[in-house]
């Protein structure tokens, strides 16, 4: 044990002395330190009393708690790209076992619909959706960037503008023809709402700085930049195909379907909280938001996000490509 003790010690003079700092004054520090707890670690104090309803209707809770846990597993999504498209030494097996992280956490995402589907009262929330207004999940900035970190911008603009858009476009120019902003804008006079205002209002910036770092380093791009042996590996193909389907026709699909059965409840339709046109921007029939179009096959793509005459996707699960 006094070995260990010494080596210890000595490791911790190295990595101290590398920064110019005392090991004699950090071990006096710990002598005044308290000991570390779980509440104090994860912060569960703070954590609890960020939900703030602004009606009475009870379940405006689980409403919101619901969408702070998504922010959460988001900001999950998020590192766990970073680490991929920013690895010095990217390897297939790394990039399968980040990618299967976040995979995993959509499929939380994708499943959990059903505590916004079946969680709540549809009276409580017909009633308490109107206060929210003209907030809306459209305004979650960290999906887009999510989306932004994914694929390239091309894939995530508006399926009408695709083909007067490239790489040379200017950044703002690409941003105003995204496909959701078709969700933010009257669909007859191109006007925005003041959905849209106010989200352009408090991101726009950090969107355009985003769109930029991840221009050239974006999931779709670090994997056709690996070397082509890595690019053959079947494990890393089918990895990316489960995300980029969970994404794009498994979760939206769950999210339309759970907004669906409250906006259409005795009713043949209705608008978004924040008067977004869900419908137009939301089904990936419509707009083929695709991250890895290149891992598909024609026919794949052809029926992406439609469905058969019993109403269920045709291309329900992606078969593994073996």
């Amino acid at each position: 044990m006094k070995e260990d003790r010494q080596k210890i010690l000595k490791q911790i003079d190295e990595k101290l002395g590398a920064l110019g700092q005392s090991t004699e004054t950090h071990l006096k520090g710990l002598l005044n330190a308290k000991p570390i707890t779980y509440w104090d670690y994860i912060q569960t104090g703070a954590l609890l009393n960020l939900q703030t309803p602004r009606t009475t209707h009870k379940d405006e809770m689980v409403f919101i708690m619901y969408h702070q846990v998504n922010e959460l597993l988001f900001k999950m999504i998020l590192w766990e790209i970073e680490q991929i498209c920013f690895h010095e030494d990217l390897k297939p097996d790394f990039f399968v076992s980040r990618l299967g992280r976040i995979s995993r956490y959509f499929d939380v995402l994708t499943e959990s619909f059903t505590i916004m589907k079946d969680g709540m009262e549809v009276e409580q929330y017909m009633k308490f959706r109107d206060t929210l207004t003209p907030a809306s999940g459209f305004q979650s900035a960290q999906y887009r960037m999510i989306e932004f970190a994914s694929t390239d911008l091309i894939n995530l603009i508006d399926a009408r503008f695709r083909d007067t858009i490239d790489r040379n476009t200017p950044f703002e120019n690409a941003y105003n023809h995204l496909y959701w902003q078709a969700a933010g804008k009257n669909y007859n006079t191109g006007e925005k709402t003041t959905l849209l205002n106010l989200f352009e209002e408090k991101y726009m910036g950090d969107f355009i700085h985003f769109m930029k770092k991840y221009n050239e380093h974006n999931l779709d791009l670090t994997f056709m930049k690996l070397p082509e042996e890595y690019r053959h590996d079947l494990d890393l193909q089918n990895e990316m195909r489960h995300y980029d389907h969970t994404v794009n026709v498994k979760w939206v699909m769950a999210h339309f379907g759970a907004a669906r059965h409250y906006l259409e409840s005795g009713k043949k339709t209705a608008e978004a909280t924040g008067g977004s046109e869900w419908q137009k921007y939301m089904l990936p029939k419509y707009q083929k938001r695709i991250f890895f179009p290149q891992l598909w096959t024609q026919e794949e793509l052809d029926v992406w996000g439609e469905t058969n005459l019993d109403g269920h996707q045709i291309l329900d699960e992606p078969l593994v490509i073996r």
